[in-house]
């Protein structure tokens, strides 16, 4: 089996079958919309298939408007067609974590170049979403209470042990998020062991959010780091 082929059996047999707190709802668009398991396969075929081995990035849990409705970890549907040259029917959303990532793919070489060297997950492979005052459904991160936290840890390690068998590098592993995905990730990886070093870098959604001034700046940075983990 190549590196595409585990990821698109694994993204088949996604299923959250804990027990979520309150109004939580999971979101899976491999069982929720047809249409994405075709267009990430197209995704995968494309730049995964081969036996590389590739070192590995982890978000927190995908959103509303990229991976939570693509499949594909930090891409939404405009940058899917701009970048990756794949179309996503019916839909159309952007996603200022995605617009981010991609840019830091195009100064690294491209998708080619990019994809190539590094997989992209996040520690919850399926997100979150809770209804606010308002009734309107919002993004709702695994951490952000000890309940989810504690709901979701089971599937979790075992998403992400799965992961690792694809053929990733467990040497480095770099979380995006310094704060409390990192803190997770940390203490979780003295736990079982799984990767020598975990390397933090400043999650896409708060770069854009918070420091979009200095976005440049942590473009660079992210090349730098992920340039020096390759031995480059």
């Amino acid at each position: 089996m190549t590196f595409a082929d585990k990821v698109i059996q694994f993204n088949k047999n996604l299923r959250f079958t804990g027990k979520l707190p309150g109004n939580v709802r999971v979101m899976n668009p491999f069982t929720e919309n047809q249409i994405v398991p075709a267009v990430s396969s197209r995704f995968y075929r494309k730049y995964y298939d081969d036996n590389r081995q590739r070192k590995l990035i982890m978000g927190i849990n995908p959103g509303r408007f990229g991976a939570g409705v693509t499949g594909i970890p930090f891409t939404d549907t405009k940058r899917l067609e701009e970048k990756c040259n794949l179309k996503f029917p019916g839909i159309t959303t952007h996603e200022p974590s995605s617009v981010f990532v991609y840019e830091v793919v195009d100064a690294y070489g491209g998708p080619e170049k990019f994809y190539g060297d590094f997989y992209i997950s996040a520690l919850s492979p399926l997100g979150y979403v809770i209804k606010n005052r308002m009734g309107k459904e919002v993004n709702y991160n695994f951490y952000d209470s000890r309940e989810m936290i504690e709901a979701t840890k089971h599937f979790i390690v075992q998403s992400l042990t799965e992961q690792i068998s694809f053929g990733v590098n467990t040497e480095i592993c770099y979380c995006l998020g310094t704060g409390k995905n990192f803190k997770f990730f940390e203490k979780l990886n003295n736990e079982l062991l799984l990767f020598d070093r975990i390397i933090p870098l400043e999650h896409p959604r708060y770069v854009m959010q918070y420091k979009s001034k200095s976005k440049k700046e942590y473009i660079n940075k992210y090349i730098q780091v992920l340039s020096v983990g390759l031995g480059k």
